[in-house]
């Protein structure tokens, strides 16, 4: 923003201030002086001697800046990569224990099983190349990049965990109608088991990295391993019924997880759903707002708005200054609103500023449409 002196003071003050700010960088300017966000930091912490140690931090999500939790929006991306390859693999080695399973007893169930939970490769696939495509930058023809590719992909696992969800319904109702007598029920008991821990220790890794870098996909593809865990869980109880006497007991569990993985589907679709419709969590305006009233300069919040795109969020708002302030110290208390919204909103990642005069009738807002041509 030109710092010059407008001769008329009612707009010395209505300036659109853009600060635009991407967290993968580690400054950007402001007339010709820096402000740094996030400081040099030195991966240099110690992770131990023992393989055991190294191991740990390989697979953790952790911070290089133990002072600033929040990951940056390419380190974001990296970490949701990481943990798309590490928890692909987990998936793998559950499938092979499976397998060797499968080769020991000779059961064809085991077997679709343990394809089923190869089938993670066809969404885990899509979300590390989404991941990919978010970190793009800008052209003239995607001016916003390609995050939204992630949200596109959250669609693809929900419609993968409705298929499974549907099959597990159906297989379920079969069963009722006509059952039959489980084979190896000792070895469908093994792979069941490594089934649900594996699948367990994959999902609580994928939610976990993706809460913490704000990605709603990856969420949902930790649910997509935790439907198969309950997958697994429904096997269970069905050995256990079979010993115990009561072989309905396999169909009755797998409707009651059949139940359960519907109601995970609805509520990880809600929020992919959500996020595609531009829309955000409750309370997230009202922390923007806040927190911009809060900064010395400011004395109204006239507007906000805020959405996700991949997993980091954007936001604008319009702001009411002192209109006898000079361009120049209005530029100053924008500068200021931008860079406590980046230390204060998780996940927020771009800003931008307009600045009006407080009290001064300034027209239509500038956020507005335009208005409807005039009748000829």
């Amino acid at each position: 923003m030109n710092p010059r002196r407008d001769a008329h003071p009612q707009r010395q003050a209505h300036q659109h201030q853009e600060h635009e700010h991407e967290q993968d960088k580690h400054q950007h300017e402001h007339d010709g002086h820096q402000h740094d966000h996030h400081g040099a930091h030195d991966h240099d912490h110690d992770h131990g001697d023992d393989w055991w140690a190294r191991v740990r931090h390989a697979i953790t999500p952790h911070s290089h800046d133990h002072a600033e939790a929040m990951p940056t929006a390419e380190e974001a991306s990296k970490e949701g990569i990481r943990t798309a390859w590490i928890s692909l693999a987990g998936m793998a080695a559950t499938a092979a224990l499976q397998l060797v399973i499968v080769a020991v007893s000779g059961s064809i169930g085991l077997l679709a099983d343990t394809l089923h939970n190869l089938g993670h490769l066809v969404t885990t696939i899509p979300l590390i190349i989404a991941f990919r495509l978010g970190r793009r930058a800008p052209t003239r023809r995607y001016p916003f990049g390609l995050r939204r590719a992630e949200d596109l992909v959250g669609l693809l696992i929900g419609l993968v965990i409705a298929i499974s969800a549907a099959l597990i319904i159906a297989e379920s109702v079969r069963a009722l109608v006509d059952p039959r007598p489980m084979t190896n029920p000792a070895w469908v008991l093994a792979a069941a088991l490594i089934g649900a821990a594996g699948n367990e220790i994959v999902a609580i890794y994928r939610i976990r990295t993706g809460r913490r870098i704000g990605s709603a996909a990856l969420i949902a593809e930790g649910q997509h391993a935790r439907t198969d865990a309950l997958t697994s869980l429904a096997v269970i109880g069905g050995v256990v019924g079979t010993w115990a006497g009561f072989p309905q007991v396999d169909a009755l569990v797998g409707l009651l997880m059949g139940a359960v993985i519907v109601g995970v589907l609805i509520s990880t679709v809600r929020v992919t759903v959500r996020r595609l419709m531009d829309g955000v969590e409750d309370g997230t305006l009202d922390q923007i707002e806040r927190t911009a009233a809060d900064v010395p300069g400011v004395r109204r919040v006239e507007r906000s708005r805020a959405r996700w795109s991949g997993h980091r969020m954007e936001a604008d708002l319009d702001i009411a200054v002192d209109p006898g302030l000079t361009v120049a110290a209005a530029h100053t208390i924008a500068v200021e609103v931008h860079s406590t919204l980046l230390r204060a909103v998780r996940h927020l990642d771009r800003v931008s500023v307009h600045v009006e005069p407080d009290g001064v009738a300034c027209g239509p807002s500038l956020s507005l449409p335009a208005p409807p041509p005039a009748a000829a």
